[in-house]
């Protein structure tokens, strides 16, 4: 049984409920009981649907999909510590947010959604696009002015239509939100199943570690779907009795715009007021993630640690994994740029299992990568 529970007051609403949130305004997160067929894995093809009885979607539902497969562990070394990168940005809109997208899209398939509308400034819009038009729906998407234009052209390829909205991220939000009204709201942090869908992360990784759990794992966040997929992918397989403790999970914001950053440090118990700064890490600045208290819950349940990056310490980052083969966006560099401070403080060490996810294709933000590394206009 698929139920949605709200996170504020805890109401319980039925599994073909349409709203993008509860009543009282606050976040939906989806309960069920996630099975493991230990057995049946050795014969399925890798990729996140190997997972399905882990997944709240109806055994009778063919999923969206574009072919996804397993994506590979790479072995790095950051200040003489051997940590493995987890290339996510190998799926076919070049971000981990097709593992969201297409589990998101398949229930939206379930539900005979025929129209959506989603807000984002990047990797969500392009992979929302692209399963939208994989599964036949109708999509519109709602980005800032300014927005890369890379990421314009490859979210209007697959058939969206793009409208660009001034004033900023939140009125970007408050645009689709609005648009919501007559349509289904596909939104990668408001959406539930989006965040079921990034957990395969965590499921992948315990497969590639011989069945085992990683000591820490180090994401970047911004509406923190991937910190979220981890803790959610991680608790499931702990509730099924298959590892015997939680990985911490390990946040990097970019210090020009972190919210999670303040709330964990000064233990706060509401969402502060910042200003949004430029940054770098574009894809991770967010100044009013809506599922701050699920994210601060995950860090502290696991003795995680939030850290800030800045912009300053980007550009040697993608360059030393270039040249180790490794060609990613600016905001996949924050994650490992937050590892060097982890180890210098002492909060990782040599012998233990760290895996950082590198979330977005480098071919993304091309002309970006070039100027940071080689000064060229």
């Amino acid at each position: 049984m698929v139920n949605l529970i709200c996170n504020e007051c805890g109401a319980t609403h039925t599994p073909d409920f349409r709203g993008w949130r509860c009543p009282c305004g606050g976040p939906l997160d989806v309960r069920f009981e996630a099975k493991f067929p230990l057995s049946a894995l050795k014969d399925r093809a890798p990729g996140l649907w190997r997972y399905r009885e882990a997944l709240p979607i109806s055994e009778k539902t063919e999923p969206v999909s574009l072919g996804e497969t397993m994506t590979p562990l790479t072995p790095l070394e950051i200040e003489g510590v051997r940590v493995l990168a987890k290339l996510d940005f190998l799926f076919p809109t070049g971000s981990f947010k097709d593992r969201g997208a297409a589990v998101m899209l398949t229930r939206m398939k379930e539900l005979g959604v025929q129209e959506a509308v989603e807000d984002s400034s990047g990797n969500a819009a392009a992979a929302v696009s692209a399963y939208s038009a994989r599964a036949g729906i109708r999509c519109r998407i709602y980005v800032p002015e300014g927005t890369s234009p890379a990421k314009l052209y490859q979210t209007a390829a697959y058939g969206a239509q793009v409208f660009q909205v001034p004033g900023g991220r939140q009125a970007t939000a408050d645009a689709a939100m609005a648009a919501a009204a007559e349509s289904y709201y596909a939104s990668h942090y408001w959406n539930p199943f989006f965040n079921q869908g990034v957990k395969t992360f965590a499921f992948e990784l315990w497969e590639q570690l011989g069945r085992r759990e990683p000591d820490a794992v180090v994401v970047p966040a911004g509406h923190g779907s991937m910190a979220l997929g981890c803790y959610l992918g991680f608790s499931d397989l702990l509730s099924a009795g298959l590892i015997s403790r939680l990985p911490a999970i390990m946040v990097v914001q970019a210090a020009a715009c972190a919210p999670l950053y303040r709330i964990w440090a000064e233990d706060l118990d509401h969402l502060p007021d910042i200003a949004q700064e430029p940054t770098l890490a574009e894809g991770i600045s967010i100044t009013r993630p809506v599922r701050w208290r699920q994210i601060k819950e995950a860090v502290v349940r696991t003795k995680g640690r939030v850290v800030v990056v800045h912009d300053e310490e980007l550009p040697a980052m993608l360059s030393a994994l270039a040249s180790r083969g490794i060609y990613a966006e600016p905001t996949s560099a924050a994650a490992p740029a937050g590892v060097v401070h982890l180890i210098r403080e002492g909060y990782i060490r040599s012998g233990q299992t760290v895996v950082v996810p590198l979330t977005g294709h480098g071919l993304k933000a091309a002309d970006k990568i070039s100027h940071l590394i080689h000064g060229q206009e």
